[in-house]
Order: C-alpha cells, then sequence, then structure tokens
C-alpha cells in the first residue's frame, strides 16, 4: 500500500507594511456614474421678475411703436432683442408685471444693467403722468390708454441707423432694412424662428458698399448711411463716442449737430435726440403735420 501523503499547512504570509500596501494594491477606480446624491443639480434658467409693473412697462405699447426696428414678438405678450452681446426676451405675467429672461450674454450682472438702462427704468411714469394729467385734461383722459408706454434709451448708433432706414418708408419696409444692417453683426442666436444680431459696429459698417446696400433695397438711403458711418469714422473721439457727448447738449445744439450728418433731417434728428440721446422734451414732427391748412398761421 502506498503511505498517505500529509499535506503541509501553508505558512501565512507575513503582514505587508503601509508602504508596500500603497506600491504593490491599486486603487479602486471611482464608480462611473456617481450616486444620486453626489450630483449636483445644474442652474436652471429661468423668468425673472423685473418688479415693473404694466403701469410702468406696456410691452406692447413700446417695443411694436416705432421706436426700434429689432425687437420680434415671440409670444402673447412677448417681445425678443438683442441688448449689444446680450440676447433677452420681456413678457407680461398674468398679473401685468414684467419679467425677462436671458437667452446668452458673457454676463448675466451686465445683461441686466444694460436692459435696466435700455428700459430708461430711473424715470417714474406714474410720476410723470400725474404732473402731465394735472396740467391738461386732454392728456387725463388719454393716459387711461398709454399707461406703460415708455421711451427706450437705445444705443446712439444702432438708433440713427435704424432711422435712416425710415426715411419716407413704412414699418414693413424699415424692419427689413434694418434686419438686413443687424445681420451683418455678431450673431447671438435665434428664438421662435427669428435671428438675432448684436447690432454691427461702425467699423463693420463702414466695409459695406453702397451698392451692396441699394442691392438690398435700399434705395438712396445706402449714400446716406455710407456717408453717416464715413462722417462719424472721420471724428476725433470716434464717431460712436461724439454720438454719446451729444447727451451732454442742449436739444437745439444736439439737433443742430446731427443735421449736419448726410440724410438727418429735422425730424430724423428729433426720433434719434429723443429714443438715445436723453432728450426727453424733443418731439418729432413729420413735415406733412407742418402742411396741413390747421398747423399753417392764419393771414393777419
Amino acid at each position: 500500500m502506498k503511505p498517505f501523503l500529509t499535506m503541509k499547512r501553508p505558512r501565512p504570509s507575513p503582514p505587508l507594511s503601509p508602504a508596500s500596501t500603497s506600491t504593490k494594491r491599486k486603487p479602486l477606480p471611482p464608480p462611473q456614474t456617481p450616486p444620486i446624491s453626489a450630483k449636483k443639480p445644474k442652474p436652471q434658467a429661468q423668468w425673472v421678475p423685473l418688479n415693473l409693473s404694466q403701469s410702468e412697462l406696456s410691452l406692447p405699447l413700446t417695443f411694436p411703436t416705432g421706436q426700434t426696428f429689432r425687437w420680434k414678438q415671440t409670444g402673447r405678450l412677448q417681445y425678443t432683442g438683442a441688448i449689444g452681446p446680450h440676447l433677452l426676451s420681456l413678457k407680461h405675467l398674468q398679473n401685468g408685471d414684467v419679467c425677462y429672461f436671458i437667452h446668452s450674454t458673457p454676463s448675466e450682472s451686465a445683461a441686466k444693467l444694460a436692459l435696466l438702462d435700455f428700459l430708461n427704468v430711473g424715470i417714474s411714469l406714474a410720476k410723470l403722468w400725474q404732473v402731465f394729467s394735472e396740467n391738461d385734461s386732454r392728456f387725463t383722459e388719454l393716459a387711461k390708454h398709454l399707461k406703460g408706454a415708455r421711451v427706450l434709451r437705445q444705443d446712439p448708433v444702432e438708433c440713427l441707423v435704424q432711422f435712416l432706414c425710415s426715411s419716407n418708408n413704412n414699418i414693413g419696409r424699415i424692419t427689413k432694412m434694418v434686419d438686413f444692417v443687424s445681420s451683418l453683426g455678431t450673431y447671438l442666436g435665434s428664438v421662435c424662428g427669428f435671428e438675432f444680431h448684436e447690432f454691427p459696429s461702425l467699423e463693420r459698417l463702414s466695409v459695406v458698399s453702397e451698392e451692396e446696400l441699394r442691392g438690398a433695397g435700399f434705395g438712396y438711403r445706402a449714400k446716406y448711411i455710407t456717408g453717416t458711418v464715413g462722417v462719424l469714422q472721420s471724428k476725433p473721439d470716434g464717431g460712436a463716442q461724439w454720438l454719446l457727448s451729444l447727451r451732454k447738449l442742449d436739444l437745439r445744439e444736439a439737433i443742430d449737430a446731427l443735421c449736419t450728418l448726410p440724410g438727418v433731417g429735422p425730424k430724423v434728428a428729433a426720433c434719434i435726440a429723443l429714443f438715445s440721446l436723453d432728450q426727453h422734451h424733443a418731439i418729432p414732427v413729420d413735415t406733412h403735420v407742418w402742411q396741413q391748412d390747421c398747423y399753417k398761421v392764419p393771414p393777419s
């Protein structure tokens, strides 16, 4: 018979030192998907209250009324537009209050400041309406239908070019022209099928030829735009800065300065002064109004 084989018990391995453990044992890889409790929710874009009631800002009485042609209606009581590099929407809540939504911006804080400046929120319409009503009984009746009709504070270059397009024109055609000029600027995004761009700088506009504008349907206004851009480019401190400086002048001086630009007459100058140069006592009057018999001085 073969003897039974005896099995030797293996000797236990000596305990590993901390140093050897760190070099010989590899740490377990982290799980590919962290536990739900460890996930941090991404900040959600949302509508933010602007703390303006409908009596201080009525969007339908402000945006589609011929002050600017760059804001589009993107919903019921909702309008979208660009302010510098910021793309924003504004809308009324059910109680009439206004809120805003930022679609794209290099800085959310800068976007809000630009929006507040653009909307002239430092001016209280309620106080103005009260003063006007106390001094004009006719305005008291009209004010019931005009609450929230706010004058915007636009960029002067943007405002100037828009109103050069408005000469002897209708809103539909003006809008198409302004859309063409706007498309020359940096693309900011699309909302409800509308594409939005930052308004082009004077440097960008200076390389657009009169022929290119005429081909886009600007007609005789093409020479006014290229001519005005050329004059502004020749200003010692730059055309944009020169236009901003007009905010510090008296209305008559500002109007006279604007009328030195090609294609700018008294009415266009008054529009630019009112909607971008803080000249709130400017009253744009169409030449056809002055031609009416009721405004003619009766013979003595």
